[in-house]
């Protein structure tokens, strides 16, 4: 009996740790709070469409994370506040103010669902007058 309770115990553990993190807008939220473009990056998807002041595109995961970095050296992040979170369809979005010593900005961002996770798909600042 003890035998096949350590097997099924084992065979549990193993099923457990091979799945893939689940993100979270959560998440997100966190990585905002910090400004750490390399812990935002995580929750991207292969593609991300970024809006910032002045320039607006479709990057890819890297490029936008270095972009990212450039703008938080730039504005550092002070704190980051939802304003709005919600989900439809199994894609969720966020709007909020991220605050930095150079002034605020209207943040949104959307998730949706790929594969066993949410990842970013947009990502978008708007300054504040």
């Amino acid at each position: 009996m003890k035998k096949y309770l350590g097997f099924a115990i084992a065979a549990i553990s193993l099923v457990l740790v091979s799945f893939s993190p689940l993100y979270s807008i959560d998440d997100v939220v966190a990585a905002m709070k910090t400004g750490n473009a390399t812990q935002l990056s995580k929750y991207f998807d292969n593609r991300v469409d970024l809006s910032l002041p002045g320039k607006s595109d479709n990057y890819s995961k890297s490029q936008a994370e270095m972009i990212l970095k450039d703008f938080f050296a730039n504005n550092t992040v002070k704190n980051f506040v939802v304003k709005h979170k919600g989900e439809q369809n199994g894609s969720q979005f966020c709007i909020g103010l991220l605050q930095t010593k150079n002034g605020n900005f209207r943040t949104k961002f959307f998730m949706k669902q790929k594969g066993d996770q949410q990842v970013v798909q947009e990502l978008g600042f708007e300054i504040m007058e």
